[in-house]
């Protein structure tokens, strides 16, 4: 259990510390003129928290003690019962997550500092993972690993963030359409591309390399859709 699958989650739950103390202790917004639970780009890095803390759920311990416990769910899904013999990779799970959190997230509000819309993007696969949880959760009856942080923190972020970017003209309705599309698109290349690979359609590196650049999608659709000129704090 000491791979470096296994580990990152670990490093993950101290880069989420680190954020939580510039989110409580310094300033992170990008624009001074508002309260912090009012600022995108504040709200961004707290997304970023919020999915570090998640990713700790979903693949170091679960809220029922068991570890690494996602795959398994994943695994179950697609009808392979025993984890052992389950091919889907675990070098998945983690290209899936390290570029789309700890890449996309400090990115996406680095840049909504002078564009607003990319702080947004990154609520693209907060909501729609949230989502993702709660649905089945609902459906099923029962838990599933990360359900805990999607209802406590994805869910009240993402509706907050919307509140807030509908009711600003540089953003409004196109913008929060595009970021929920954006949320769509990311998690059905992602699970269309698995499905290739159990397929036999294509390798464990293309699987690898389309987890790598699919966390860009949100940004440049967001990036289309309000085409505009950069807007300083």
């Amino acid at each position: 259990m000491s791979s470096f699958p296994h580990l990152w989650p670990w490093i993950g739950l101290g880069f989420a510390a680190v954020v939580l103390a510039g989110l409580l202790f310094g300033d992170l917004r990008g624009d001074h003129t508002v309260p912090r639970s009012r600022d995108i780009v504040w709200l961004a890095w707290a997304a970023t928290a919020a999915y570090l803390l998640h990713q700790f759920e979903e693949h170091g311990i679960d809220a029922e003690g068991q570890r690494y416990a996602f795959r398994a769910m994943m695994c179950e899904t697609f009808g392979f019962a025993d984890t052992a013999t389950c091919p889907v990779p675990e070098a998945f799970i983690t290209a899936v997550n390290i570029p789309l959190v700890w890449l996309a997230g400090p990115v996406s509000a680095l840049l909504g500092r002078r564009w607003p819309a990319i702080a947004l993007s990154f609520f693209g696969v907060v909501s729609v993972n949230a989502v993702a949880h709660i649905g089945p959760a609902l459906a099923n009856g029962g838990y599933n690993p990360g359900l805990v942080t999607a209802i406590l923190l994805f869910l009240p972020l993402a509706l907050r963030t919307f509140w807030i970017a509908l009711r600003r003209p540089d953003l409004g309705v196109p913008a929060v359409a595009a970021t929920v599309l954006a949320g769509i698109l990311i998690h059905a290349v992602l699970l269309l591309s698995l499905k290739a690979y159990l397929a036999g359609w294509i390798g464990e590196t293309a699987l690898v390399a389309i987890q790598i650049v699919n966390p860009a999608i949100p940004m440049l659709l967001l990036a289309a859709v309000t085409s505009r000129r950069p807007v300083r704090a």
